[in-house]
């Protein structure tokens, strides 16, 4: 096991810069998240690390020993791919102890090696079968086991759930969850599910366009974003956005998203004094689906600062429905409870948790903090 340290890792095809001065420490056990768009660049740093593909600028070490022009097979690392990469004419015991056979291991290792993986990942049953007698989450499962069985010094992992249906990815999910628990290898995994993101990683790195846009824990993250991109990036529905100006009245500062008002807490002012600078500014104003609350269903005193907001579509999702609202230009959406009786096309009040509201900067969309 070791730490993965990427000091300006930067990967350029011709004019194009895919990773640009990526920064980067990856503690060892560790287990970090790679997430962001189809482009964003998580793979090809995930394949710089691998040494599946050189490095135009930077230095990346494994442990304490700079890799750069060391092979692939020469760095200690276990790899798992989206395809799974298994060979067909193999059973699944042979598939699993073919790198060891590679590296001239002991027969009596290998076979510990690869039956104690196969127990890990409940797939004892399965060593001589072929990978076409193998549903998806099996063939899955084998692909980890050969990765496993390496004894590796981190793990790399390349969207390695996004070929298996919705029930089957949670399910993985978890159990990948689990084996890194029990393992404790570093491990980098790349995805761009934010939900696993946010449910497998101790550390979450969000990119987009090459560069690392934000790096934390993924609740760091959730109610901290750095700027707009990564704010619409994590959490489920996206955060809405608002266009807004802030303005004084009396002692308030108000978001005056021009068909309402909001009021802004006291307490955020003091908690985040940068605010009053964009006193008569535009700002982009962001709040939560989660932090939208349905004025039927809070406190009275609450109630004062609800507004009217026109209800378009409502989809329920058993537990919550989802509500998307409109007011004025204004459309946004909301998470409420199944007994809300907001229903489509009719006006309904809504409250927003100004507590947890986010401000950005119009023009450079960072977080006004």
């Amino acid at each position: 096991m070791a730490r993965v340290v990427l000091e300006g890792v930067t990967k350029r095809y011709g004019s194009v810069t895919a990773v640009n001065n990526a920064n980067l420490v990856i503690e060892d056990e560790e287990f970090v998240v790679l997430v962001g768009p189809s482009g964003c660049g998580k793979s090809t740093t995930l394949r710089m690390v691998a040494g599946l593909e050189d490095i135009t600028e930077g230095n990346i070490y494994i442990g304490d020993r700079l890799v750069n022009d060391v092979p692939p097979k020469d760095r200690d690392i276990a790899m798992v791919f989206q395809n799974y990469a298994l060979y067909p004419h193999m059973d699944v015991y042979n598939n699993m102890a073919f790198g060891l056979k590679l590296r001239r291991f002991p027969k009596a290792e290998i076979d510990r090696r690869v039956r104690e993986a196969a127990r890990m990942l409940g797939i004892e049953d399965l060593l001589h079968r072929k990978p076409k007698q193998l549903s998806g989450g099996q063939r899955q499962r084998v692909a980890v086991g050969r990765a496993i069985v390496r004894e590796p010094a981190a793990f790399l992992m390349d969207e390695p759930l996004s070929n298996l249906d919705a029930k089957l990815r949670v399910q993985m999910r978890a159990e990948l969850s689990k084996l890194h628990n029990r393992l404790r290898t570093t491990t980098i995994y790349v995805t761009h599910d934010q939900t696993e993101a946010m449910t497998m990683g101790d550390r979450i790195v969000v990119m987009k366009d090459g560069f690392i846009q934000q790096v934390g824990a993924p609740l760091e993250i959730y109610e901290n974003p750095n700027n707009v991109f990564v704010a619409g990036f994590i959490g489920s529905p996206a955060m809405n956005f608002l266009n807004a100006v802030l303005k004084q009245e009396g002692d308030d500062v108000i978001v005056d998203c021009g068909a309402f008002n909001v009021r802004v807490p006291e307490s955020r002012v003091a908690k985040s004094p940068r605010i009053r600078e964009y006193l008569n500014k535009r700002v982009i104003f962001g709040i939560r689906p989660e932090d939208i609350d349905d004025a039927q269903m809070v406190p009275e005193e609450r109630r004062a600062e609800a507004i009217t907001a026109r209800v378009d579509v409502t989809e329920p999702m058993g537990s919550e429905v989802y509500v998307y609202l409109s007011v004025g230009e204004h459309s946004f959406i909301a998470r409420f409870d199944s007994a809300t009786k907001a229903r489509d096309g009719e006006p309904h009040q809504v409250v927003f948790n100004m507590d947890k509201m986010h401000l950005f900067d119009a023009e450079t969309e960072l977080a006004i903090r």
